[in-house]
């Protein structure tokens, strides 16, 4: 027969494992977000999967983007918070760069984070590359399209889990194609 104490810590070892356990789980379905991400395309989409370089002139890219999208994408601005419409974008889709149509985020990845500015807590893979600036002890990292080279935001570690990063990105930046497209 078991003793009280040996079925008590048994149940307390069970319990300290408990978090570990929904942790993996909830870290396992940020991985298939990001393996299965064309999921959120319609069937017809055409967005490019290839992260080859695509650069341009300053004349062209001006031609090619509205001023607030350069003044962000190629000036590394910010927008204004709570200005973006895709705060309140709730369909099923996937985000791309607006400048390049690479996709950067689905909407299963979105959540609100009540700073005003479309926020992500995983990507797909491969879309960003991060750097750290003068002022990243403030500003977080930021990160930019590895396809045009755009910036579209700063990544922060205050996000929720499973992988407790905040994507924080303008919503110029971002152009959101619907699932149901």
């Amino acid at each position: 027969m078991m003793s009280r104490r040996r079925i008590f810590l048994g149940s307390l070892g069970g319990l300290l494992a408990e978090p570990d356990f929904a942790r993996s789980q909830a870290q396992g379905a940020a991985a298939d977000l990001q393996e299965n991400w064309r999921q959120f395309l319609s069937p017809n989409a055409r967005v490019p999967e290839s992260e080859e370089s695509l650069r341009f002139s300053d004349g062209t890219w001006r031609n090619r983007l509205s001023v607030e999208a350069y003044r962000v994408l190629r000036e590394e601005f910010t927008e204004e918070r709570f200005s973006s419409i895709l705060n309140v974008e709730h369909r099923a889709g996937v985000y791309v760069c607006v400048a390049c149509d690479l996709p950067l985020f689905t909407s299963a990845m979105k959540y609100d984070s009540g700073t005003g500015w479309p926020s992500f807590f995983t990507t797909v893979p491969g879309g960003f590359e991060k750097s750290r600036s003068v002022l990243s002890w403030f500003f977080g990292v930021e990160y930019h399209c590895v396809r045009c080279g755009g910036h579209h935001g700063h990544l922060f570690d205050d996000g929720p889990a499973p992988t407790g990063e905040r994507w924080c990105n303008n919503g110029v930046a971002l152009k959101f194609i619907p699932r149901d497209s």
